[in-house]
């Protein structure tokens, strides 16, 4: 199927609160494009998200703002603004956050995140 140039313009009134500790706002995620998903994740100040890990789903993270620890695996790191972190499928993450601000990433899924493929660990 051929894409079809467009805009696609992210609607504030439409982030959630999901499971996992975090707020989302679903940037892109069509089955119309399902190589790939973004959203932008909110963790409130002091909160480590769920660990957790996504089946078939390659993870990738772009710290936009803020700061934290991101556990990835075996292995825990600080991460700031400008960072990315790369979520191989299958692996646990989750993250937490170290400050008094918001940490806001956008979370990339190849393929496109589907819900079905989120797993608490």
């Amino acid at each position: 199927m051929a894409m079809t140039p467009s805009i696609i313009r992210s609607d504030e009134s439409a982030e959630y609160y999901f499971k996992e500790g975090c707020h989302i706002l679903e940037v892109l995620n069509s089955a119309d494009d399902p190589a790939l998903s973004i959203a932008r994740a909110r963790v409130a100040p002091g909160v480590t998200t769920r660990l957790h890990a996504l089946a078939h789903t390659t993870e990738r993270y772009y710290i936009v703002s803020g700061e934290g620890v991101v556990t990835v695996g075996d292995t825990s790191e600080a991460v700031s603004a400008g960072d990315v972190v790369l979520i191989p499928a299958e692996i646990a993450q989750q993250i937490f956050n170290t400050t008094d601000e918001d940490l806001i990433f956008l979370a990339m899924c190849t393929p496109r995140f589907e819900v079905e493929n989120y797993r608490e660990v």
